[in-house]
């Protein structure tokens, strides 16, 4: 497998500050499933319906192409750095040490955030077939079996996690034979091309609406990067991760499609009446299954759904502690957060924990609770997405470090990427803007205060590492 300066140095100091090579591909493809949820269009299933004038299929396949970007971005750079803390890692090999650490500082606003939404959802759905205890013990609870579980180890938190994405793809495949019996039984409601054309009721075809649509529905992607954070606990060699990342964005899109395209079909209410009255779009999914398919299959969905959220949170929370554990080994944060335990990070989960619990406890307590979380975490991970892309053009192709440049691979790929994430962080909501830039703000005076202070690690080895087959 390949190795940087940041690798071999970490490994040299010893088991305190190493990782445990202990996961497979099918590992990897759990933890990226797990985080993004294999049902996570069900949330936004009414408002993408509603933008793109009803062609929520079309949304999801146009919005597997634009993610497969930042994906094969990802797969490029982890081949030349195999190192936990991924898109800070490669941003500063690609771009420099400032870019480096301004990568990670992003998307540590969106990995210690996310799990504390996914947190949030577990506990509102819990409150709702448990009303008798507050939606915010649920999610404590939540933050406090997934935090012992990713303590015990990587690779027992991913067997667990295995259990539980079984769990949500059989409900999911029972919902699509139950889609299918009353489709054969009784009709669409829709025109059956409507999903990936549009039902009409908003007038014609319109590339714009589900274009809009798209920068919304790119968020049920995020998660699947988390993969690229376990590359030091990987057995097989960097080749396994960016295999895995491809892969479980390609099943993930197949199965936001699959599902999208027939509830859209089953939907009796028009995307013109979704869109004219906003508060039916965010239980549309829920309530077409209720009176297409009935009852039970709403509260199967629904409870399959806060168990499948609170392990989202699982594989977030350990993406984050990867991310907190490599900055702390380069010393752009406190340095005992590369501290490790059987090979295990667990001061920097703990903190990770800390950090979740607060904000989705927070949130849980507050009636716009929810809305105030989704609409900061993802500004954070689309400036990271834009900074990986731009590593792989400042590695292959202005430092030249790995010979031939490939002009698809090595750069318009990369632009074409860029160029999405810059699109959807535009199209962005004014708040979640604002908090980006208080955050970059914020991060620019930590990276000042520490490049006067000297305060940072020696520089990686700003060369590609020979690769070495793993078993």
């Amino acid at each position: 497998m390949a190795e940087t300066g940041t690798g071999t140095r970490a490994r040299a100091a010893g088991g305190e500050h190493a990782l445990r090579r202990s996961l497979g591909f099918r590992d990897l493809v759990v933890y990226g499933l797990l985080f993004i949820a294999p049902m996570a269009p069900v949330g936004v299933f009414g408002t993408l319906d509603a933008k793109s004038h009803g062609a929520v299929a079309l949304v999801y396949v146009v919005a597997t192409v634009a993610m497969a970007f930042t994906a094969f971005s990802y797969a490029q750079m982890v081949r030349v750095v195999p190192q936990a803390g991924s898109v800070f890692a490669y941003a500063r090999v690609g771009l420099g040490k400032g870019a480096g650490f301004v990568a990670g500082w992003m998307a540590m606003l969106d990995y210690v955030l996310i799990p504390a939404v996914a947190y949030l959802f577990c506990g509102v759905a819990m409150n709702a077939l448990v009303p008798e205890v507050s939606r915010w013990v649920w999610s404590a609870l939540a933050v406090a079996v997934t935090t012992l579980l990713n303590l015990w180890g990587v690779r027992a938190a991913a067997r667990v996690g295995f259990l539980v994405l079984v769990l949500e793809v059989v409900v999911l495949a029972v919902f699509v034979v139950a889609a299918l019996v009353v489709l054969a039984r009784d009709g669409a409601e829709r025109g059956w091309l409507s999903p990936l054309s549009g039902d009409g009721t908003q007038g014609a075809f319109a590339v714009s609406a589900v274009l809009g649509a798209v920068s919304v529905a790119v968020l049920s992607y995020l998660g699947f990067d988390a993969i690229a954070s376990f590359a030091e606990e990987v057995t097989g060699g960097s080749a396994r991760i960016a295999r895995a990342l491809l892969f479980c964005l390609a099943l993930a899109g197949v199965l936001f499609l699959a599902q999208t395209y027939l509830v859209a079909l089953l939907e009796p209410v028009s995307s013109a009446r979704l869109a004219a009255e906003p508060g039916r779009q965010g239980s549309a999914f829920y309530d077409t299954v209720d009176a297409s398919v009935g009852t039970w299959l709403h509260d199967l969905v629904a409870v399959s759904k806060a168990i499948g959220a609170a392990f989202a949170a699982l594989a977030g929370q350990a993406a984050a502690a990867r991310l907190l554990f490599a900055m702390g080994r380069d010393r752009r944060l406190p340095r005992v957060l590369s501290r490790t335990s059987a090979g295990v990070p667990r001061v920097a989960l703990l903190c990770a924990a800390v950090v979740t619990l607060v904000a989705a406890v927070w949130a849980a307590r507050r009636d716009d609770g929810m809305d105030q979380l989704v609409s900061v975490v993802d500004i954070g991970a689309l400036t990271a997405f834009t900074l990986l892309h731009a590593s792989v053009v400042g590695w292959f192709v202005v430092k030249r470090r790995s010979g031939a440049v490939s002009w698809w691979r090595h750069l318009l790929a990369p632009v074409l990427g860029a160029a999405i994430t810059v699109a959807v962080i535009v199209a962005a909501s004014g708040t979640a803007q604002v908090v980006g830039a208080v955050w970059l703000a914020a991060g620019l005076v930590v990276l000042v205060v520490q490049e006067r202070r000297g305060t940072t690690a020696p520089p990686a080895a700003d060369r590609p590492a020979r690769p070495r087959s793993g078993r």
